[in-house]
C-alpha cells in the first residue's frame, strides 16, 4: 500500500524549496504527496523578494478536507508564516494526534529574508513543538526557538537539542549544516539520548531547499514505517545524494536547487551528459 503524506507550507515559485521541494521529496520516495499551502512566496534562486500569507481559516479549511476524506500516514510542517497561521494549524491537528507530525521550523530563507513573523515563535514553541514527533532546526532556527547564541560547536548543538526536547516534541534534530569545517553532522535527541548522524560537506552552492526536503523525506520515511533513527539516516542520505547530483540541473544564478530526481533520472533524456 501506497502511503500518503501530507505537507502544510508556503510555496516557492521557483521549484527549489517549500511546497514544491516536499512534492518533489514525496514522489521521488515513493509515497503519495499533498499540500496544504500557508503563504505565497515571490522568491527564485537569489532571495525572497515577497510574502503573501493564506489566511488561516482557509489554512484550516484545507486541512480539514483532506482529513474528511484521505488517510494520512504522516505530516510534515514547513513555513507556517504568522502566529494566526501556527494557531489555526495547532487548532486542527490537535484533533489528528495519532498522525506522526515532522515540524521544519521554517524561519529564515537562505537569502536571509524573514519566513516567520517574530510573534510567531512563542505560538510556535508552546502549541505546535508539542504536537511533533520530530522538529528540525538548523543551527540558526535552534537558537532562535531557545533565545540564545547560535550554536558553534558539537557540544553546544547536543546541549540545544536536549533543551529543545524539553518543548514537549517526541525527538528533536540539530541539523549542524552552519558549523564550520569539512563536515555537516546532525544529531538527534530523543528520551534522553543522542544519535549523531555524520556526512561529509559538499562543496556546491546549490543548497536551496535541503531543509525542506530533508524534512519531508524524514516523514515519508515515518509514512512507510521505519523508526525514527533510520527514518533520520534514510533522509540524510537520500539528501546527500541529491546535492551530489546538483551540478545536473541548471536553475538560476544564485543558491540552486537539488537534483530531487537523482536515482530516476540518472539515464533519462533530460540529464545532460
Amino acid at each position: 500500500m501506497i502511503r500518503n503524506v501530507l505537507s502544510i507550507a508556503g510555496s516557492d515559485p521557483s521549484g527549489g524549496a517549500g511546497i514544491q521541494a516536499d512534492l518533489k521529496t514525496f514522489s521521488a520516495l515513493g509515497v503519495y504527496g499533498m499540500a496544504v499551502l500557508t503563504a505565497l512566496t515571490a522568491q527564485n534562486t537569489q532571495g525572497v523578494s515577497g510574502v503573501y500569507p493564506v489566511p488561516p481559516q482557509f489554512v484550516a479549511e484545507q486541512i480539514d478536507a483532506i482529513f474528511a476524506d484521505i488517510r494520512v500516514d504522516a505530516i510534515k510542517i514547513g513555513m507556517i508564516a504568522n502566529a494566526a497561521i501556527a494557531g489555526a494549524v495547532a487548532d486542527v491537528l490537535a484533533r489528528h494526534r495519532d498522525v506522526p507530525v515532522v515540524l521544519d521550523p521554517v524561519m529564515i530563507a537562505k537569502g536571509g529574508a524573514a519566513l516567520l513573523a517574530a510573534d510567531a515563535v512563542d505560538v510556535l514553541t508552546t502549541r505546535l513543538l508539542p504536537l511533533a514527533t520530530v522538529i528540525t532546526p538548523n543551527l540558526p532556527e535552534a537558537a532562535a526557538l531557545l533565545h540564545e547564541p547560535e550554536a558553534r560547536s558539537r557540544e553546544d548543538m547536543a546541549r540545544q537539542a536536549l533543551a529543545l526536547a524539553e518543548f514537549g516534541s517526541s525527538a528533536v534534530l540539530v541539523k549542524g549544516g552552519h558549523l564550520e569545517g569539512h563536515e555537516s553532522p546532525d544529531v538527534l535527541a530523543g528520551d534522553g539520548r543522542l544519535t549523531w548522524f555524520e556526512a561529509e560537506r559538499l562543496p556546491t552552492k546549490n543548497t536551496h531547499g535541503t531543509g525542506c526536503t530533508l524534512s519531508s523525506a524524514i516523514a515519508a520515511g515515518i509514512a512507510r514505517g521505519l523508526p525514527l533513527a533510520e527514518a533520520v539516516a534514510a533522509a540524510k542520505a537520500y539528501l546527500a545524494a541529491a546535492v551530489a547530483a546538483a551540478g545536473q540541473l541548471s536553475v538560476g544564478s544564485g543558491h540552486g536547487p537539488v537534483q530531487h530526481f537523482h536515482a530516476l533520472w540518472a539515464d533519462k533524456e533530460g540529464v545532460r551528459k
